[in-house]
């Protein structure tokens, strides 16, 4: 028996409980994963509710996976058709449900008991579903949550916990559902510190180096906007020369070619465009998602997929401002339907990857996060 995450938001988690609670679902993007780890019968589900930052329940996997777009945690379009039955162990209200920041918790699990409580350096062992987690920490968890089964402690919800779990939802001109955020106008995510500001400058430049030299082992041609090549390239030697690209072999209007040009990182294969990277540092990540809609605005039946790789810090502003109502009716899908988010630290992990001439670039669906926090991403 292993263990793995399974992440629901609080939206997700109420369909669930209100669903027979015998179907785990994923997005189709997470076959690869679940295949790889031959996840299957007897295995473990350990829930977490994203945003309130709690742990809800146990389920027990009973079948392989399968394919399925019944509607389940959402009305319509639900997205997570990737599936397995299961059987609930535990399964907890929300005032019920353990929170990770709760002493016994924190103390105990191997990625937090030597952090400070305002850490989020432990937020990557959350950021998709189903994914392996460490056996001794899930039998751990296993075990506090049938304790609280039985003699169960309430954890009122904070008035932050009722925010974050109040749902916005519009229609869209073809009466799609999205759910939409409008962020606060005071948004401190939005403004880092400035004593901050060059060490985070440094940082972003290494890591659109490292995106483009992810991009080169797997066979993709690499752009860069002009004025960033020089301190990139400081950091990153492209194998073949040929890599960088000095001029962009795409046949679009000189506007839609203004636009592109100045997005950090593009991978290219033949004349086509195949992922967009804008990397957030000091700026509003407002306006990397503006150039990132202005592109699809542009041309909206391109078929791009589009990345906004930031620090875990800024993790929740991403997906603030690409949740916005705008970008909810833009186009034929909405922009928190085809732009994700991706930390430094994942590009971090991936760079690290040996494997990585030999792969394709969904290798990415692994490490890639959706503003829609769901029941497995």
């Amino acid at each position: 028996m292993r263990y793995f995450i399974d992440l629901f938001s609080p939206e997700t988690a109420r369909a669930f409980a209100s669903s027979q609670k015998d179907v785990s679902g994923y997005r189709i993007s997470r076959k690869t994963y679940v295949e790889n780890q031959k996840i299957g019968p007897g295995d473990r589900f350990i829930c977490y509710v994203t945003k309130i930052q709690r742990f809800i329940g146990v389920l027990e996997v009973q079948s392989p996976p399968y394919e399925d777009a019944s509607p389940i945690f959402a009305k319509e379009n639900d997205p997570f058709t990737y599936r397995f039955k299961v059987k609930p162990l535990v399964w907890l209200p929300f005032e019920k449900a353990i929170p990770i920041h709760d002493a016994a918790i924190w103390s105990a699990l191997s990625f937090t008991k030597s952090l400070d409580k305002n850490s989020n350096q432990w937020t990557y062992m959350v950021f998709s579903s189903p994914r392996l987690w460490p056996q001794e920490d899930c039998a751990f968890l296993e075990s506090k949550l049938n304790e609280q089964l039985l003699n169960p402690i309430e954890y009122p919800l904070t008035e932050d916990d009722q925010k974050k779990m109040r749902v916005i939802k519009i229609r869209t001109g073809d009466k799609k559902e999205v759910l939409v955020n409008v962020p606060d106008e005071i948004d401190a995510t939005e403004n880092p510190p400035s004593a901050e500001g060059v060490k985070e400058v440094r940082d972003s430049i290494a890591v659109q180096a490292t995106v483009a030299e992810i991009g080169e082992k797997l066979g993709f041609k690499i752009w860069l906007p002009v004025p960033d090549r020089a301190r990139v390239l400081k950091v990153w030697s492209p194998k073949k020369s040929e890599t960088l690209l000095t001029e962009l072999p795409l046949v679009f209007d000189e506007t839609t070619l203004k636009t592109i040009k100045n997005i950090d990182v593009l991978w290219i294969r033949n004349r086509s465009i195949v992922r967009a990277f804008e990397v957030e540092d000091t700026t509003s990540i407002y306006s990397g998602i503006l150039r990132m809609a202005d592109l699809l605005a542009l041309q909206p039946m391109l078929k791009i997929k589009l990345h906004i790789v930031a620090p875990n810090e800024r993790r929740e502003a991403v997906f603030q401002q690409v949740s916005r109502p705008v970008f909810a009716v833009m186009g034929e899908n909405p922009l928190s339907d085809v732009c994700t988010y991706i930390s430094y630290d994942s590009v971090a992990d991936l760079a690290k990857e040996k494997k990585l001439p030999y792969m394709t670039d969904t290798i990415l669906d692994v490490y890639e996060e959706y503003s829609e926090d769901a029941a497995g991403e």
